[in-house]
Parts: structure tokens; sequence; C-alpha cells
């Protein structure tokens, strides 16, 4: 134990004395984060690659403890480091992925396939999922779901990196609960490879914590993230249990969660993935008041809470596993609801009232009709064709002039009030559909049975109407 706590405490000797020169260097040239009055409020230029100064306190302090002359521990310390070590590969990678974000701006897929290829290297090291819920993983299936899982693990860290001290906050109760769990597994390799990062971004937090004098930038996310997937990793290859990877999931599930609701939030407003917003987790906090400090706080406290319960399944998952990880998404889900996520609560509407459905079906019966549509040979079929599809779709009256010709299937009895769409097709020539306001029409149908009759009647039969009239 000795040894552990000597690593942790030079990480965080090395970590405070070493980011204030990272921080100085990076003034100098000119790597600073500049607010932008919408997502960063911080009040001046302040500088991004503080992840240089936790790696370089990460190595430093296990240099040291490998040449340190230690005596009678009960594991072989220059073996663990040399094990470690070989994910520096892996470890450099995604640091100078992270650092040329922040340098000079890289795009999505560019930052994705260096995160891939880091990922790669790391499982080929021996940083791989092989065991999941007791049984191993194929050997095919074991190399695609580390690299899900890595790469996950590296953008989550980075997604939440939007507030002063928050990544490196949840980095430390991540590396700290993985730290805990190799003690209770008496995985001292396990140990020995997080201690460092624990004492590293502890360190790093005394600049980091609002009002932050240097930021971790990509450099730092996206390394910490990793690591915390390659730590997860081990973890779940030296717990050989029936729930595998679910432990490591629950101590990131902060960040996890927040990429979660991220993609999802995104997918439903029809946005870019990898676009930036304000509706993370602690923008949402934010807006409703609270301050940088307290919102970081309160999301330590959630990761502390996170961090209980994966220790707790952990530990006693034979006996009372499943019932950890119900309680456990069920304090999530009440979380997210407080949230106040739109897109959720619509989408969670949509589907409990068969709204869902009812879209679904309606989809699916337009294209039938549009392939219907298709089955006419001539003018007249294809009229029979729309009028049928109309009464099918709710539609009350239909009057069509094409060609010097006009069919019209308005109700000539008790005229009611109807709304009316125009589709234009060409000069004096058009597709009126009108139906009654008090008629549950679909909206999708709405939008998309006049663009299918436009679509259609511009294609093919605007040119043989005018065929047969010249």
């Amino acid at each position: 134990m000795l040894v552990l706590f000597d690593v942790s405490c030079l990480a965080f000797l090395f970590a405070l004395f070493l980011t204030p020169l990272v921080r100085n260097a990076a003034n100098r040239m000119g790597l600073v984060d500049k607010p932008d009055a919408t997502r960063k409020f911080h009040l001046g230029p302040v500088p991004r690659v503080g992840g240089v100064g936790v790696a370089l306190a990460y190595v430093l302090a296990m240099g040291f403890i490998y040449v340190a002359p230690y005596r009678n521990v009960p594991f072989d310390i220059p073996g663990s480091v040399s094990a470690a070590f070989k994910l520096a590969p892996a470890a450099i990678v995604i640091l100078l992925i992270g650092l040329a974000d922040d340098v000079r701006g890289l795009r999505p897929w560019q930052k994705l396939l260096g995160q891939v290829a880091a990922a790669v290297l790391a499982y080929e090291a021996g940083f791989g999922i092989y065991v999941f819920r007791g049984q191993p993983v194929s050997d095919w299936l074991s190399p695609i779901v580390t690299v899900l899982w890595l790469v996950g693990c590296s953008n989550a860290l980075n997604l939440i990196d939007g507030i002063d001290g928050l990544a490196a906050g949840v980095g430390v109760f991540a590396t700290l609960t993985a730290f805990v769990a190799a003690l209770l597994h008496n995985s001292l390799d396990l140990a020995l490879v997080t201690a460092p990062l624990i004492g590293a971004l502890l360190g790093f937090l005394r600049y980091n914590f609002n009002p932050a004098s240097i930021f971790l930038g990509d450099s730092g996310s996206l390394l910490i993230g990793f690591l915390l997937g390659c730590f997860g990793a081990m973890w779940s290859q030296k717990s050989a249990t029936l729930l595998g990877m679910t432990a490591p999931l629950i101590a990131l599930a902060m960040p996890l969660l927040d990429t979660a609701l991220a993609i999802g939030r995104r997918f439903l407003r029809r946005q870019p993935i990898f676009s930036a917003d304000r509706g993370h987790i602690h923008h949402r906090l934010l807006d409703r008041g609270l301050t940088p400090r307290r919102v970081a706080l309160l999301l330590y406290g959630a990761c502390g809470l996170a961090a209980a319960f994966s220790l707790v399944q952990d530990a006693g998952q034979d006996r009372f596993g499943g019932l950890i990880i119900i309680l456990f998404c069920v304090a999530a889900w009440i979380g997210v609801q407080h949230l106040g996520y739109a897109e959720f609560g619509i989408a969670g509407r949509l589907v409990l009232r068969g709204s869902f459905r009812g879209m679904v079906n309606s989809q699916l019966r337009l294209r039938q009709f549009e392939q219907n549509l298709e089955t006419g040979n001539s003018l007249d079929d294809v009229w029979k064709l729309i009028v049928a599809g109309a009464k099918e779709f709710g539609w009350s009256a239909v009057r069509l002039q094409l060609g010097g010709r006009v069919w019209d299937s308005t109700p000539e009895v008790d005229q009611a009030v109807y709304w009316q769409v125009r589709v234009p097709l060409a000069v004096g020539q058009y597709l009126n559909l009108g139906y009654d306001p008090a008629a549950d029409i679909n909206p999708l149908v709405l939008a998309s049975f006049p663009k299918i009759l436009e679509k259609f009647l511009l294609a093919r039969l605007a040119p043989e109407a005018e065929e047969v009239r010249t």
C-alpha cells in the first residue's frame, strides 16, 4: 500500500509543479480558449492544453516508482510498470490527436479516426474486452467491442468538459472507483496504474477548478477518457463475474449518460451528431440559475453516488447485483426527468400514445400510394387512383386541371368550409386538395401527400398532357 500512496502523491506534486509551467508556455504560444458569450463564459483567454501537464505528471510518477529501490512489496513493481507502459503508444496517439485539435482544430472524422487507431493499439497491447457476463467474447467481436468502448469513453469525457473542473473531477471519481475496485479484487497492478492518475488530476484541479487558470483541452479530456476506458477493460478482466463490464459502466455513468443524451437529442432534432450545442447536463443546470461551482459540486456528488453503486454492485453482484442495477437506472431516469429535455418528453408521449406507430403506419401507406400511382396507364386511371388515395387519407375534395381537361370530385351538397392546399403544376395547371378542418388528418399526410402528387404529376403526367393538348 505504501508504494500506491507514494506514486499518487508524486503525481500530485508533479502536477502542482508542471501545470503552471504548461500554462505559461501555452500563454506565450497563444494556445488559449477565448470566450464567445454563447457557450464559453469565462472572463478572458485561458490556456487550453492542460492535458500535457497531467500526462507528464503521470509519466514522471510512474518512472520514479519504476527505478525506486522498494523492498518487500507484495508484487512486481517493474513488471507492473512495464506492462502499463505497453499502453504508451496508444496513449501518445490519443494525446497527440487532442493536442492537434487544441492547436489547429481537427474535423470530427479526423478525431474519430485517431481515436480508433489508438483503440486498436490499446487492444493489441492487451487492454481489450475479452470477457462479458462471465463468458469469453469471441475473437472477431472482442476488438469491435473494445474499439467502441474506448472511443465512447474518450468522447464522453470530451463532451462533458464544459465548465471549470468538471471533466477533471469526474475523472478523479471514476479513477478512484477503479482503484478501490482493484484493491477489493487484490489486483495490485490495476491499482498501480490508477493511483498516479488520481494524484495527477487532483493536482491539476488546483488550477482547473472555478475560476480556472488552465483548461484540460481535448488533449486532456480525450486522454483521461481513454485511460479510464482502458482501466475499465482491465477491471472487467480482473472481475470475472456474471455482469463483467457493468461496474465500469456505472463508474463512468455520468459522462456516458451525457454522451447518450447528446446523441439522442441531436438525432431527434435532426442535427449533426458531432455539432456543439448548449444541451449538455451542465448547461441545463446552469440555465436553472446554478453557478459553475455549484454545478461542478452537484455533478461531483452524482459521480460519487454512481461510484458507490458501482462498488456495491461489483462487491455483491452474486447476491443483489441485479437490484443495484435497477436502483441505479431508476435514479438516473429520475435525474434526467428533472433536467427538462423536451425532446425526450415529446418522443416518449408519441410512443406511449401510439402516435409513433400512427406516423410509421402513415408513412408506409404513403409509400404504397406512391407505388400505386405508377400503375396508372392513362390520365383517367391516375385520376381514379388520386381520388381513391385522397379518400383513404381523409381529403374531402380534389380538383385537377391538366392538359386542357378538368377533373373534380368536390361534393356539391351541403358545402362545408374547406381548407385548401394548391399544388401548381405549370402555367394554368394545378391540383387542389381540400379537407374539413374538423377532420383529424395526420400532419405527415398534410405535408407528404401533396408533395407525392406534385412530384409524380410533374415528372410523368405533365409531359403527357402537353402532348395530348398539342
